[in-house]
């Protein structure tokens, strides 16, 4: 580990990391291009939990404990099981493009984004869906007009869930009622130049978010208002709140670019910086 003034490297040469979570006292997080989903324990000890072939983002977890991956490239969610990876639901029907984030609430429903269109081969950005799947592998879309729907967080009360639309620039709310299902939508914050990635929310209420194309993690209230601001070497690609007693935010950063470039540059990191106000909600 090194140490660049409040912030802690706790691990790089990373191709892609994504998508981190503090679970079982350790950080999960995947990694892209490596094809793998990994545990980072507290005493630095980098443990392979999953190869997801399909490419892994958005990770979360059932009430019995069992994991969720999103398999991106073949758009499905896997589940963990005692001999490996089988499919919690197929998304193929749904959506036709790479699936990328997720959060799963305390009922063990998995809210799933995709990026709507061909982002590497420059296509125009054009709205797509956001799909839930019950804790018996049904998926159906619960929201629809996103702009690539990418980190979710769901609040400490679970009725309300926030989307990042990366290329909305802005987060979205909506309440979830009873049966999962989304409604009364709203804008939660406009971003301005901000462009959202993965986000985690605190227990004031306000939402960290990770925004690649700025190089930067910004605390945000709703209505926009930013309070902190953190400045990266690298593209910031998703944060999570952890460790004692949740004050820790785990910040993975890296560059957006195809996997040949990624897997040669390995500039991929995991970040860790305590803050005032520690985390809440899901994930």
């Amino acid at each position: 580990m090194k140490n660049d003034k409040d912030t802690i490297i706790l691990a790089e040469g990373l191709a892609f990391p994504e998508a981190p979570r503090w679970h079982d006292g350790a950080l999960w997080f995947s990694d892209f291009y490596t094809h793998t989903v990994h545990r980072l324990d507290s005493d630095g000890t980098l443990a392979s939990v999953a190869e997801v072939p399909g490419q892994p983002s958005g990770l979360g977890w059932l009430p019995d404990g069992r994991l969720l991956v999103v398999s991106m490239m073949d758009r499905r969610v896997l589940r963990l099981e005692a001999d490996g990876l089988v499919t919690h639901a197929a998304l193929d029907n749904l959506v036709a493009s790479p699936c990328n984030d997720m959060v799963v609430d305390t009922h063990g429903r998995a809210y799933v984004g995709n990026f709507g269109f061909d982002m590497f081969k420059r296509e125009t950005p054009r709205p797509t869906v956001l799909i839930m799947v019950t804790p018996d592998g049904d998926a159906r879309v619960v929201a629809d007009d996103l702009l690539f729907p990418n980190g979710c967080v769901i609040t400490p009360d679970g009725g309300t869930l926030i989307v990042a639309e990366t290329f909305g620039k802005r987060l979205t709310a909506f309440d979830v009622e009873p049966d999962g299902t989304l409604s009364r939508r709203r804008v939660w914050a406009d971003l301005g130049d901000a462009s959202p990635d993965g986000i985690c929310l605190d227990d004031a209420g306000a939402v960290w978010v990770a925004s690649p194309t700025t190089n930067e993690f910004l605390r945000v209230n709703e209505g926009g208002t930013v309070s902190e601001r953190i400045t990266t070497h690298g593209q910031a690609i998703a944060c999570a709140l952890g460790g004692l007693e949740h004050h820790t935010l785990y910040m993975v950063t890296g560059k957006v670019s195809k996997g040949t470039r990624a897997l040669a540059e390995r500039n991929g990191r995991i970040l860790a910086r305590n803050v005032a106000v520690g985390g809440a909600g899901l994930p």
